[in-house]
């Protein structure tokens, strides 16, 4: 039996992170003004804009250092300049899912497991997306649109775990997670449901008994992988949110990308793995940058990667560093780099 849900912030309503999701900050004037910074020391990319608008979730923004262009925070939501630059290595669908997308809403990339996008909406428009430019009109079914996934999966007994991706697919109502999760675990073969989120630390408030309750009461296996790139991430708020989930019996692992000016540091990353280990979240993968266009300005050299994770390794014990890989197309799994 899951333990009781524990009340993350007492005074707020179970439908509070509806209200912040609407209200997110879209106009870089206005984020400017709210963090109180000059003129930018990195233009904005208007093409880029309009391809890829900025979303920023306030109590995200909250945690960034006002007057501060190099906040790693900041970095991970602004939209440079920069993202205009075309190297000939990068394109729009770097990992080639499109020929993993056999039916609406679904991903089959590997053995044992499909990816199903149950929205196309993000709490947040990370610059560094590998997914920016992917087809959600087609891949963001109706509920009558899901027969076609729901039954690639009933036929395919090799499938034991269904992973919620997206877009975020937290970023979704709980009445239409709690339906596809039923629909789901109504297929014997699959055990396990993983869920693929940012919205816990982006907007804590999404960690409400509605969603504790959908979450606590199938037959999967639930496995929740949060992608927290900073230590900053991490304010009080976010820590309630992610208690509330580890005391209702929710496995949390993480996973973050390594990025140039951001985290491309090894006491920055034990500084993560300690905070995260601090709370029952168990460091999982530490990505290397997907080469789609837009994101150059933050890659880091494998050299240096390898570096730091050589770093890391002398720093802590064997379970707190996360696995280099990197995702290459047509291969069976990530590929571990160190």
């Amino acid at each position: 039996m899951p333990v009781s849900a524990l009340s993350v912030i007492k005074s707020d309503s179970p439908e509070k992170w509806q209200v912040i999701l609407s209200d997110l900050i879209t106009d870089p004037k206005e984020l400017l003004q709210i963090l109180e910074l000059d003129p930018p020391t990195e233009e904005i990319s208007e093409s880029t804009l309009k391809q890829f608008p900025l979303r920023a979730p306030r109590p995200y923004v909250a945690r960034i250092e006002k007057g501060n262009w190099k906040d790693p925070l900041l970095r991970q939501l602004w939209p440079s300049y920069l993202e205009d630059q075309s190297p000939p290595d990068y394109s729009i669908d770097p990992l080639i899912e499109s020929l993993s997308n056999p039916v609406p809403g679904l991903l089959h990339k590997y053995s044992g497991r499909v990816l199903l996008t149950p929205t196309a909406q993000c709490a947040i428009h990370c610059r560094y997306c590998f997914r920016r430019h992917f087809d959600y009109q087609l891949n963001t079914p109706s509920r009558s649109g899901w027969n076609g996934a729901l039954n690639y999966i009933r036929q395919d007994h090799s499938i034991v775990e269904v992973i919620y991706s997206g877009g975020d697919p937290l970023a979704a109502a709980d009445r239409h997670l709690a339906w596809l999760t039923k629909q789901i675990a109504q297929i014997s073969h699959v055990k396990i449901l993983r869920i693929h989120t940012r919205l816990p630390l982006l907007i804590p408030q999404r960690v409400n008994q509605t969603l504790v309750d959908w979450l606590t009461r199938t037959r999967l296996k639930v496995v929740l992988v949060l992608h927290v790139n900073h230590p900053k991430e991490l304010d009080q708020q976010v820590i309630s949110a992610i208690n509330t989930l580890d005391a209702n019996g929710i496995t949390i692992l993480n996973q973050s990308v390594i990025l140039k000016d951001v985290n491309d540091n090894s006491r920055i990353l034990a500084e993560l793995s300690q905070a995260l280990f601090s709370i029952n979240v168990l460091p999982y993968y530490l990505h290397t940058l997907d080469k789609v266009l837009g994101v150059a300005h933050f890659d880091l050299r494998e050299k240096e990667a390898l570096r730091i994770i050589d770093e890391l390794q002398k720093i802590l014990p064997g379970y707190l560093v996360p696995r280099l890989v990197r995702e290459v197309p047509g291969m069976e799994s990530k590929t571990t780099l160190a």
